[in-house]
């Protein structure tokens, strides 16, 4: 049986790749040098500070802001890159493997984890909303989806056909789907946080 989908060029998903790739390594980029900043001269103040709900500087020095024992921007630095050639390859005719697919999920996978994490960690434990941080979350939520539904329709996994039609079509949905992430993470900094309140006083 031939997998159409497998043998076609997704030229949204290689747009959408090349674009969250290019915001997620500004992001990354903008943190690790507050970061640099900061070791640099401990008493300042990072341009990204503009209340104590909404700042950098905690986050950046907590034990969560460097889990690997390096900073986590860095791992930013690094992964972003991938996206982004991924994107340009698939725009300039390249076809990758089953196994290469597998391999980016896996990253995808990685990286959807451990924001989920990071923001959970952001909210209920060090009770600040990072900026750069929260733009890392806004193009990471919906590259996760773009990528695993990319291979859910297209053959890529041997799943059953009703699965394949509906990643098809969530596909359409794809927007919504990660408005309405946005929304879920809002509503739970909304309530732990008081978020709006604090950024908005009076």
């Amino acid at each position: 049986m031939p997998h159409a989908q497998t043998h076609t060029r997704p030229t949204g998903l290689a747009v959408w790749l090349i674009i969250a790739g290019v915001i997620g390594w500004i992001a990354a980029f903008a943190l690790t040098m507050e970061r640099l900043h900061l070791l640099a001269d401990p008493d300042a103040i990072a341009s990204c500070d503009f209340s104590p709900l909404v700042q950098c500087t905690a986050n950046l020095g907590s034990w969560q802001g460097s889990v690997f024992g390096f900073p986590n921007p860095i791992l930013g630095l690094a992964g972003w890159v991938a996206p982004i050639v991924v994107g340009v390859a698939i725009l300039a005719g390249a076809r990758f493997a089953r196994w290469f697919w597998w391999l980016f999920e896996l990253g995808m996978v990685f990286a959807f984890g451990f924001v989920i994490w990071l923001i959970s960690q952001s909210i209920f434990e060090l009770g600040t909303l990072c900026p750069w941080c929260m733009v890392t979350w806004v193009v990471t939520i919906p590259t996760f989806y773009a990528v695993t539904l990319h291979i859910l329709r297209s053959g890529l996994v041997t799943v059953p056909a009703g699965v394949r039609s509906a990643s098809e079509r969530l596909m359409g949905w794809l927007p919504l789907l990660a408005v309405g992430s946005y929304a879920v993470i809002a509503v739970i900094a909304q309530v732990q946080l008081d978020a709006l309140q604090r950024i908005f006083p009076g």
